[in-house]
């Protein structure tokens, strides 16, 4: 997966949408209970995902949950960068309804059915 680079953008409006809530960088590191620092390295080893929103770098809210990465990001995240996503994409896959998971695929992670989202996103790349 394409990290965005530090003053790119790439960040459609549908995709915004989709995500809802985010964290600035200081925000996520926070709630991780890292370090600024710390919190990018998570990002550069594809195990979160941060974009530029209006110039700030930013992280899903729904990607963090009881201080925490949510259980099965990371992998899912190798998974779609290993199908050829970069970071918005792999948000909008994340993102968008799919009545047959059911719901968004980052909500079955979050309710711990990440076994069949990380199948799904590995199919992706065949």
């Amino acid at each position: 997966m394409q990290m965005q680079a530090p003053g790119e953008s790439g960040l459609d409006a549908t995709t915004d949408a989709l995500v809802g809530e985010w964290l600035t960088l200081q925000e996520a590191a926070e709630r991780l209970g890292l370090s600024i620092k710390r919190t990018k390295q998570l990002i550069r080893d594809h195990k979160l995902v941060g974009v530029h929103r209006n110039g700030t770098l930013m992280v899903p809210a729904a990607f963090i949950r009881d201080g925490r990465v949510v259980k099965g990001l990371p992998g899912t995240l190798t998974l779609l960068a290993d199908a050829g996503y970069d970071s918005v994409e792999a948000l909008r896959w994340l993102f968008t309804a799919d009545d047959t998971i059911p719901g968004t695929p980052v909500q079955a992670l979050l309710e711990n059915r990440g076994t069949e989202i990380r199948r799904r996103a590995q199919a992706l790349a065949f």
